[in-house]
């Protein structure tokens, strides 16, 4: 089959030939359709310092994708031949604490897909059959091979916070971002601000429903404006950029809540006394996706009507353009990007 590998280590991605993969008894072989391509794999692709310390090549690549089932291990009964499919990247022990007590989007022993082990660029996937979810008919391959970084929005936006009527403050307008606000919509939540660098990404902010789509640098007034100068109810940091984060403090009302995604590249200093204690801010980093209460929350607001995803869909590719695709993400003018892999 064709795959895109990360073949050496060094900067760059290898379409080649390798072998199908075979499956274990537990696991399910799914022929790849749609793939999203995310910045991780830019991380990977430009082998820089965290994927260094991170990946070891050959693998191949990519973590979002969504297929057919080819083949069932013996052990397998509830996925079948022919079943429409995505999966949960993120393969655990199910065994540890953490596991064991609803926690295992942070089990220790996690592995990700086209990070720690083959990937989804591909014609074909091995999958455990406990990571595979099955999609409802009326929801596209292409929408479902992007729930990976829409369920990472899904868990930034809902968990812990209470968004009917909220005022909400979505920092950072990548695909991830652009899906909050989307999610921050659709539940209702009275008054969206996003905020970014990229005009283009705040274009795509207003298309999926922010109410106001703005330069950091006027994020504070748009703020004031939109909570009488009390601050917003709950702030999504979804860019990882110091100024970002202290910007999230400082606009967050007291008692109010800021839910982390993105990451920062290096370590940063934050007043704790100034812009967390004193405030009674509580404070929410995000890994991944809740497994399996993310899965369930995005299948039921797609049922629902009220999320649509496709606006922020903005590049489609085959396989054997993957570099063109890794230039449209670098150059800050695409939204979510997909490889057309089978049809």
């Amino acid at each position: 089959m064709k795959a895109l590998v990360k073949s050496a280590a060094a900067p760059g991605f290898t379409l080649r030939d390798v072998p199908v993969p075979t499956i274990r008894d537990d696991e399910v072989l799914i022929r790849v359709h749609r793939a999203g391509v995310c910045g991780t794999d830019v991380h990977i692709h430009e082998w820089d310092a965290w994927a260094q310390g991170r990946c070891k090549p050959p693998f191949t690549v990519g973590h979002e994708f969504a297929g057919v089932v080819a083949e069932v291990g013996r052990l397998v009964s509830d996925v079948k031949t022919g079943d429409r499919v995505t999966a949960e990247g993120h393969i655990v022990c199910g065994r540890c604490h953490l596991c064991r007590t609803g926690n295992s989007h942070v089990c220790p022993s996690t592995k990700i897909i086209g990070v720690d082990r083959d990937g989804c660029f591909a014609e074909f996937i091995a999958m455990p059959a406990t990571n595979v979810w099955h999609l409802d008919d009326d929801v596209s391959l292409e929408i479902g091979g992007i729930h990976d970084p829409m369920g990472n929005a899904f868990h930034t936006a809902l968990h812990g916070t209470s968004l009917p009527g909220a005022t909400v403050l979505v920092t950072g307008c990548g695909p991830i971002g652009i899906f909050a606000v989307g999610i921050c919509k659709a539940a209702g939540a009275s008054r969206i601000i996003a905020t970014d660098v990229n005009p283009r990404r705040l274009a795509l902010a207003k298309a999926m429903g922010a109410h106001a789509a703005v330069l950091p640098s006027a994020a504070p007034e748009a703020v004031r404006a939109a909570t009488d100068g009390l601050g917003v109810d709950v702030v999504l940091e979804m860019s990882g950029v110091p100024a970002a984060v202290h910007q999230a403090f400082e606009l967050v009302r007291l008692g109010g809540r800021v839910q982390i995604l993105g990451i920062p590249a290096k370590p940063m200093e934050i007043n704790l006394a100034t812009e967390l204690i004193f405030k009674g801010t509580t404070v929410y980093g995000v890994v991944g996706r809740r497994m399996y209460d993310t899965w369930i929350q995005m299948t039921q607001f797609l049922r629902s009507g009220q999320f649509d995803p496709r606006p922020a869909i903005t590049h489609r590719f085959p396989l054997t353009a993957h570099a063109e695709a890794i230039a449209a993400i670098k150059s800050g003018e695409a939204g979510k990007v997909i490889f057309e892999i089978s049809e």
